[in-house]
Protein backbone atom coordinates (compact mmCIF):
# COMPACT_ATOMS: atom_id res chain seq x y z
CA UNK A 1 0.00 0.00 0.00
CA UNK A 2 1.11 3.59 -0.59
CA UNK A 3 0.86 5.03 2.87
CA UNK A 4 0.67 9.08 3.14
CA UNK A 5 0.15 11.79 5.76
CA UNK A 6 -1.53 15.14 4.39
CA UNK A 7 -2.63 18.32 6.24
CA UNK A 8 -6.19 19.30 6.82
CA UNK A 9 -7.33 22.51 8.05
CA UNK A 10 -4.07 22.69 9.88
CA UNK A 11 -4.25 19.36 11.43
CA UNK A 12 -1.89 16.10 10.58
CA UNK A 13 -4.17 12.97 8.89
CA UNK A 14 -2.93 9.70 7.32
CA UNK A 15 -4.09 8.04 4.61
CA UNK A 16 -3.68 5.53 1.65
CA UNK A 17 -3.41 6.44 -2.01
CA UNK A 18 -5.79 4.23 -4.02
CA UNK A 19 -5.26 4.70 -7.67
CA UNK A 20 -5.71 8.36 -8.14
CA UNK A 21 -7.85 9.02 -5.00
CA UNK A 22 -6.97 9.53 -1.13
CA UNK A 23 -8.63 7.47 1.31
CA UNK A 24 -8.18 9.89 4.80
CA UNK A 25 -8.20 7.08 7.40
CA UNK A 26 -8.34 9.90 10.21
CA UNK A 27 -11.83 11.04 8.43
CA UNK A 28 -13.56 7.12 7.82
CA UNK A 29 -12.99 6.20 11.27
CA UNK A 30 -14.77 9.70 12.43
CA UNK A 31 -17.29 8.89 10.12
CA UNK A 32 -17.74 5.30 11.17
CA UNK A 33 -18.49 6.07 14.44
CA UNK A 34 -21.23 8.01 14.09
CA UNK A 35 -22.20 5.56 11.28
CA UNK A 36 -22.30 2.22 13.43
CA UNK A 37 -24.29 0.83 10.34
CA UNK A 38 -21.59 1.12 7.85
CA UNK A 39 -18.80 -0.59 10.30
CA UNK A 40 -19.35 -3.77 8.78
CA UNK A 41 -18.01 -2.65 5.20
CA UNK A 42 -14.63 -2.52 6.93
CA UNK A 43 -14.39 -5.31 9.72
CA UNK A 44 -15.63 -8.54 10.84
CA UNK A 45 -17.26 -7.63 13.84
CA UNK A 46 -19.29 -4.49 14.06
CA UNK A 47 -17.96 -4.03 18.16
CA UNK A 48 -14.68 -4.03 16.39
CA UNK A 49 -12.38 -0.74 17.07
CA UNK A 50 -8.98 -0.81 15.95
CA UNK A 51 -8.45 3.02 16.98
CA UNK A 52 -7.73 4.53 20.39
CA UNK A 53 -6.35 7.91 18.81
CA UNK A 54 -5.63 9.60 15.41
CA UNK A 55 -3.61 8.47 13.05
CA UNK A 56 -1.21 11.45 11.73
CA UNK A 57 1.17 9.78 9.38
CA UNK A 58 2.53 6.50 7.68
CA UNK A 59 4.05 5.11 10.19
CA UNK A 60 0.78 5.71 12.27
CA UNK A 61 -0.53 3.35 9.47
CA UNK A 62 1.67 0.80 9.69
CA UNK A 63 2.20 -0.18 13.14
CA UNK A 64 -1.66 0.32 14.10
CA UNK A 65 -3.52 -2.28 13.14
CA UNK A 66 -2.81 -2.59 9.56
CA UNK A 67 -4.98 -5.38 8.84
CA UNK A 68 -8.01 -3.76 9.01
CA UNK A 69 -6.81 -1.25 6.55
CA UNK A 70 -5.80 -4.08 4.57
CA UNK A 71 -9.60 -4.84 4.77
CA UNK A 72 -10.46 -1.48 3.78
CA UNK A 73 -8.60 -1.35 0.58
CA UNK A 74 -9.64 -4.85 -0.82
CA UNK A 75 -13.51 -3.59 -0.15
CA UNK A 76 -12.65 0.07 -1.28
CA UNK A 77 -11.35 -1.74 -4.44
CA UNK A 78 -14.32 -4.50 -4.90
CA UNK A 79 -17.14 -2.81 -3.66
CA UNK A 80 -18.38 0.33 -5.48
CA UNK A 81 -21.49 1.40 -3.36
CA UNK A 82 -19.10 1.78 -0.35
CA UNK A 83 -17.05 3.44 -2.55
CA UNK A 84 -19.65 6.00 -3.47
CA UNK A 85 -20.59 6.17 0.60
CA UNK A 86 -16.87 6.86 1.16
CA UNK A 87 -16.92 9.46 -1.50
CA UNK A 88 -20.02 11.43 0.02
CA UNK A 89 -18.76 11.05 3.16
CA UNK A 90 -15.82 13.07 2.04
CA UNK A 91 -13.10 10.05 3.00
CA UNK A 92 -12.41 9.38 -0.39
CA UNK A 93 -11.18 12.40 -2.64
CA UNK A 94 -8.68 12.88 -5.18
CA UNK A 95 -5.56 13.00 -4.51
CA UNK A 96 -4.47 15.50 -6.74
CA UNK A 97 -6.31 18.04 -4.40
CA UNK A 98 -4.96 16.62 -1.21
CA UNK A 99 -1.87 18.53 0.34
CA UNK A 100 0.70 16.08 1.42
CA UNK A 101 2.96 15.74 4.34
CA UNK A 102 5.94 14.21 4.28
CA UNK A 103 4.75 10.24 4.87
CA UNK A 104 6.41 10.36 8.13
CA UNK A 105 6.08 13.74 10.09
CA UNK A 106 8.28 13.56 12.87
CA UNK A 107 10.85 10.48 12.11
CA UNK A 108 13.46 10.43 15.32
CA UNK A 109 16.35 10.50 13.31
CA UNK A 110 17.30 10.96 9.44
CA UNK A 111 20.45 8.89 8.93
CA UNK A 112 22.04 9.20 5.39
CA UNK A 113 24.62 7.24 3.26
CA UNK A 114 27.71 9.18 1.50
CA UNK A 115 29.11 7.93 -1.55
CA UNK A 116 27.38 4.83 -2.50
CA UNK A 117 26.53 4.58 -5.58
CA UNK A 118 29.87 2.96 -7.12
CA UNK A 119 29.65 5.34 -10.46
CA UNK A 120 29.12 8.39 -8.17
CA UNK A 121 32.46 7.27 -6.45
CA UNK A 122 34.15 7.16 -9.63
CA UNK A 123 33.29 10.58 -11.31
CA UNK A 124 34.85 11.70 -7.91
CA UNK A 125 37.61 9.82 -8.65
CA UNK A 126 37.27 8.21 -5.48
CA UNK A 127 37.72 4.68 -4.58
CA UNK A 128 35.22 3.29 -3.05
CA UNK A 129 34.50 3.30 0.84
CA UNK A 130 35.38 -0.05 2.87
CA UNK A 131 32.73 0.81 5.21
CA UNK A 132 29.16 2.86 4.82
CA UNK A 133 30.09 6.39 5.24
CA UNK A 134 27.17 7.27 7.51
CA UNK A 135 25.71 10.73 8.70
CA UNK A 136 22.67 12.71 10.15
CA UNK A 137 20.62 15.20 8.42
CA UNK A 138 18.28 17.49 10.63
CA UNK A 139 14.80 16.76 12.00
CA UNK A 140 14.07 19.96 11.14
CA UNK A 141 15.17 19.82 7.47
CA UNK A 142 12.37 17.69 6.88
CA UNK A 143 9.94 18.94 4.23
CA UNK A 144 6.76 17.44 2.26
CA UNK A 145 6.16 16.98 -1.51
CA UNK A 146 5.30 20.01 -3.21
CA UNK A 147 6.88 22.04 -0.66
CA UNK A 148 9.71 24.53 -1.51
CA UNK A 149 13.15 23.90 -1.36
CA UNK A 150 14.29 27.42 0.41
CA UNK A 151 17.86 28.68 -0.75
CA UNK A 152 19.92 29.41 2.13
CA UNK A 153 21.23 33.21 2.38
CA UNK A 154 24.12 31.55 3.71
CA UNK A 155 25.43 29.47 0.39
CA UNK A 156 25.91 29.72 -3.18
CA UNK A 157 26.03 26.18 -3.92
CA UNK A 158 23.30 24.60 -3.26
CA UNK A 159 22.71 21.17 -4.96
CA UNK A 160 20.35 18.14 -5.85
CA UNK A 161 20.59 14.56 -4.77
CA UNK A 162 18.18 11.71 -5.62
CA UNK A 163 18.19 9.08 -2.88
CA UNK A 164 16.04 6.34 -2.24
CA UNK A 165 14.83 5.64 1.80
CA UNK A 166 14.00 3.07 4.12
CA UNK A 167 11.73 3.37 6.80
CA UNK A 168 11.98 1.37 9.96
CA UNK A 169 8.53 -0.11 10.73
CA UNK A 170 9.81 -1.65 13.88
CA UNK A 171 12.67 -1.31 16.73
CA UNK A 172 15.83 -2.54 15.89
CA UNK A 173 19.14 -2.60 17.32
CA UNK A 174 22.45 -5.12 16.48
CA UNK A 175 20.13 -6.95 13.99
CA UNK A 176 21.69 -8.85 10.95
CA UNK A 177 21.45 -8.31 7.73
CA UNK A 178 19.96 -11.61 7.04
CA UNK A 179 16.95 -9.72 9.23
CA UNK A 180 17.19 -6.19 8.30
CA UNK A 181 14.50 -6.42 5.87
CA UNK A 182 12.34 -7.74 8.61
CA UNK A 183 12.33 -4.39 10.22
CA UNK A 184 11.60 -2.09 7.25
CA UNK A 185 7.85 -0.86 6.92
CA UNK A 186 8.86 0.79 3.11
CA UNK A 187 10.35 2.96 0.85
CA UNK A 188 9.99 6.36 0.04
CA UNK A 189 11.82 9.12 -1.91
CA UNK A 190 14.65 11.78 -0.12
CA UNK A 191 16.42 14.56 -1.83
CA UNK A 192 20.07 15.15 0.11
CA UNK A 193 20.01 18.54 -0.78
CA UNK A 194 23.07 19.67 -0.02
CA UNK A 195 25.47 23.27 0.17
CA UNK A 196 28.22 22.11 -1.86
CA UNK A 197 30.24 25.23 -0.22
CA UNK A 198 29.59 24.63 3.37
CA UNK A 199 30.29 20.93 3.22
CA UNK A 200 33.86 21.70 1.70
CA UNK A 201 34.56 24.52 3.98
CA UNK A 202 33.13 22.81 7.07
CA UNK A 203 34.55 19.69 8.86
CA UNK A 204 30.97 18.29 9.83
CA UNK A 205 28.48 18.29 7.34
CA UNK A 206 25.71 19.10 9.53
CA UNK A 207 25.01 22.33 8.18
CA UNK A 208 25.51 21.88 4.86
CA UNK A 209 23.37 18.32 5.01
CA UNK A 210 20.62 19.80 7.24
CA UNK A 211 19.48 23.28 6.67
CA UNK A 212 15.68 24.02 6.58
CA UNK A 213 13.71 22.49 3.72
CA UNK A 214 17.05 20.17 2.93
CA UNK A 215 14.97 16.97 3.25
CA UNK A 216 12.10 17.01 0.94
CA UNK A 217 10.52 13.38 1.10
CA UNK A 218 7.46 11.37 -0.32
CA UNK A 219 5.28 11.80 -1.91
CA UNK A 220 4.03 8.68 0.37
CA UNK A 221 5.64 5.04 2.44
CA UNK A 222 5.08 2.39 -0.06
CA UNK A 223 5.33 -0.59 1.36
CA UNK A 224 7.81 -3.37 1.33
CA UNK A 225 5.38 -6.34 0.18
CA UNK A 226 5.00 -3.58 -3.15
CA UNK A 227 8.44 -3.90 -3.73
CA UNK A 228 9.99 -6.92 -3.11
CA UNK A 229 13.36 -6.38 -4.85
CA UNK A 230 14.76 -2.29 -3.64
CA UNK A 231 18.08 -3.30 -5.17
CA UNK A 232 16.73 -2.92 -8.78
CA UNK A 233 14.55 0.68 -9.08
CA UNK A 234 15.48 2.90 -11.64
CA UNK A 235 15.94 6.18 -10.24
CA UNK A 236 16.22 9.39 -12.26
CA UNK A 237 16.41 13.24 -11.23
CA UNK A 238 15.37 15.90 -13.51
CA UNK A 239 15.70 19.88 -13.04
CA UNK A 240 13.09 21.66 -15.33
CA UNK A 241 12.59 18.38 -17.22
CA UNK A 242 16.23 17.98 -17.49
CA UNK A 243 17.37 14.69 -16.68
CA UNK A 244 20.24 15.08 -14.31
CA UNK A 245 20.72 11.55 -12.65
CA UNK A 246 19.99 8.29 -14.18
CA UNK A 247 20.58 4.93 -12.99
CA UNK A 248 19.66 2.03 -11.09
CA UNK A 249 19.53 1.09 -7.31
CA UNK A 250 21.22 -2.04 -8.15
CA UNK A 251 24.67 0.11 -8.54
CA UNK A 252 24.43 0.74 -4.42
CA UNK A 253 27.69 -0.15 -2.66
CA UNK A 254 26.34 -1.40 0.60
CA UNK A 255 23.04 -2.89 -0.24
CA UNK A 256 20.02 -2.09 2.52
CA UNK A 257 20.37 -4.98 4.85
CA UNK A 258 24.03 -4.16 4.90
CA UNK A 259 23.39 -0.85 5.72
CA UNK A 260 20.84 -1.69 8.65
CA UNK A 261 23.28 -4.17 9.97
CA UNK A 262 26.07 -1.74 9.86
CA UNK A 263 23.82 1.29 11.66
CA UNK A 264 21.83 -0.50 13.92
CA UNK A 265 25.29 -1.59 15.87
CA UNK A 266 24.60 -0.80 19.59
CA UNK A 267 22.10 2.08 17.80
CA UNK A 268 18.76 1.57 18.53
CA UNK A 269 16.36 2.20 15.27
CA UNK A 270 13.05 3.21 16.25
CA UNK A 271 9.38 3.28 14.04
CA UNK A 272 9.45 6.19 11.50
CA UNK A 273 13.48 6.39 11.66
CA UNK A 274 14.73 7.07 7.95
CA UNK A 275 18.03 5.83 6.53
CA UNK A 276 18.36 7.76 3.17
CA UNK A 277 20.88 5.16 1.04
CA UNK A 278 23.35 7.50 -1.25
CA UNK A 279 23.02 9.33 -4.61
CA UNK A 280 24.01 7.93 -8.01
CA UNK A 281 26.52 10.43 -10.11
CA UNK A 282 25.20 13.34 -11.90
CA UNK A 283 25.08 15.51 -9.02
CA UNK A 284 25.69 19.53 -10.08
CA UNK A 285 28.96 20.36 -8.34
CA UNK A 286 30.55 17.08 -10.86
CA UNK A 287 29.13 18.72 -13.76
CA UNK A 288 31.32 19.92 -16.50
CA UNK A 289 30.62 23.06 -15.72
CA UNK A 290 29.24 22.71 -12.11
CA UNK A 291 25.56 23.63 -11.80
CA UNK A 292 23.75 24.74 -8.88
CA UNK A 293 20.30 24.98 -8.23
CA UNK A 294 18.37 28.34 -8.75
CA UNK A 295 15.30 29.87 -7.55
CA UNK A 296 12.04 29.26 -9.75
CA UNK A 297 13.92 25.28 -10.75
CA UNK A 298 11.46 22.59 -10.45
CA UNK A 299 12.81 19.24 -9.31
CA UNK A 300 11.40 15.79 -9.82
CA UNK A 301 12.51 12.57 -8.64
CA UNK A 302 11.23 9.37 -10.13
CA UNK A 303 12.05 5.71 -8.62
CA UNK A 304 10.41 2.66 -10.05
CA UNK A 305 7.53 1.42 -8.08
CA UNK A 306 7.39 4.81 -5.52
CA UNK A 307 5.94 7.66 -7.71
CA UNK A 308 7.50 10.85 -8.05
CA UNK A 309 8.88 13.77 -5.30
CA UNK A 310 8.26 16.94 -7.18
CA UNK A 311 9.91 20.34 -5.12
CA UNK A 312 10.64 24.09 -5.95
CA UNK A 313 12.86 25.71 -6.22
CA UNK A 314 12.59 29.21 -4.12
CA UNK A 315 15.07 32.65 -2.83
CA UNK A 316 14.74 33.76 0.41
CA UNK A 317 13.29 37.40 0.11
CA UNK A 318 14.89 38.82 3.50
CA UNK A 319 18.40 39.43 4.22
CA UNK A 320 21.01 38.25 6.91
CA UNK A 321 19.95 40.58 10.36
Amino acid sequence: MKLLSMKIGGVDRAGIAIRDEMLDVTALWEIIGQKGEWIEAFSESANYRPLDGPYRDAIDLYTRYDDWLHRIVRRLSSDSDVAGRCREWGALRPLDQTNLNPPVIAPGKILAVGLNYAAHAAEQHLQPPEFPLIFSKNVTALTGPGDNIVLPRISTMVDYEAELAVVIGKEARSVSAERALDYVAGYTIMNDVTARDLQKNERQWTRAKGLDTFAPCGPWLVTKDEVPDPHSLDIELRVNGELRQSSNTNDLIFNIPRIIEFVSQDLTLRPGDIISTGTPSGVGVYRQPPVFLKGGERIEITISKIGVLANSVVTQSAPLS
